[in-house]
């Protein structure tokens, strides 16, 4: 299919772009990668009036690894976080997601920006967001503005973003060496949206029980979401196969799971379990046979 008529620009800074999304109310999209917006164009499930392209404003596309924080600018590409010679090891979690990102073509292309605007449901970057308690650094007219990722994502492909902001770039905290973690997903095929997906990390105290464990689930309800039931099912406690198995259970719990044309609710529901142990049992190093459901 055609693309609808629209105007394009491609401003030199930031402020220009901010200039132009705000003088046209609403009627103006921003491109970064343009993975999920040239299909939208095409498909006319988006028909803005003026495309403002962001390759040239400069500073979107680094990474910065600091004491503190992973910063990754909005134009960082996954090939750039694949490539990168150091961020694999500041931030375990976060390559191992990317790697799971479609197919080569769509890494080569895709940007962080883009995919957290976007806010597919199935995608990892928003998992990872959400998982870490992420910052995301927001330019509007009002100025910057700081979002927690738990507070960004409001619903499939809706987020706290206005129609004259731009994501300038998300900020992941340190990560400690010592942590573990694990992303696990299932797919029909290699590639695909995810049906449901699971990332999580933990820390432990120096008598082996469990600190803090992080555990979020994409692809399973209309935005990623904290699986705060299978949290509390091994906070405090040491890592057992028995409570890996009642956290796989709790899972689940006090989450509105989507059904769709892909896989209905139970399903899914059964599957997020599945992938909730295996993660965690390859984040503690243990071997669980998986029951017959």
């Amino acid at each position: 299919m055609k693309f609808p008529a629209l105007d394009y620009a491609r401003p030199d800074t930031l402020e220009d772009a901010l200039a132009l999304l705000s003088s046209h109310r609403g009627e103006a999209k921003a491109l970064a990668g343009g993975q999920s917006l040239m299909p939208m164009l095409a498909f006319r499930l988006a028909a803005p009036r003026l495309l403002v392209d962001l390759a040239r404003i400069p500073g979107l596309n680094r990474i910065t690894i600091g004491p503190d924080n992973v910063r990754l600018g909005a134009l960082v590409r996954w090939v750039d976080i694949e490539r990168h010679a150091t961020l694999s090891a500041a931030h375990p979690l976060l390559a191992e997601a990317i790697s799971h990102v479609a197919h080569y073509q769509i890494r080569n292309r895709g940007t962080v920006g883009g995919s957290l605007a976007h806010a597919d449901p199935a995608a990892e970057m928003p998992g990872i967001a959400v998982v870490c308690d992420a910052e995301i650094t927001i330019a509007g007219p009002r100025g910057l503005n700081t979002v927690a990722a738990g507070d960004f994502f409001i619903g499939a492909l809706s987020t706290a973003l206005q129609p004259d902001e731009l994501i300038v770039d998300i900020r992941l905290p340190a990560w400690p060496r010592a942590r573990s973690w694990a992303f696990e997903e299932f797919t029909r095929r290699a590639g695909d949206f995810s049906l449901a997906g699971v990332a999580l990390f933990f820390d432990l105290d120096s008598s082996g029980y469990v600190l803090d464990p992080h555990i979020a689930a994409i692809g399973v309800s209309d935005r990623p979401v904290r699986l705060r039931a299978a949290e509390a099912a091994i906070a405090g406690a040491k890592i057992t196969v028995d409570g890996i198995r009642a956290a796989a259970a709790a899972a689940p719990h006090h989450i509105d799971i989507s059904s769709d044309i892909h896989a209905p609710a139970d399903y899914r529901g059964a599957l997020l379990s599945i992938l909730t142990q295996r993660a965690l049992a390859r984040a503690a190093g243990l071997s669980i046979p998986e029951e017959p459901s």
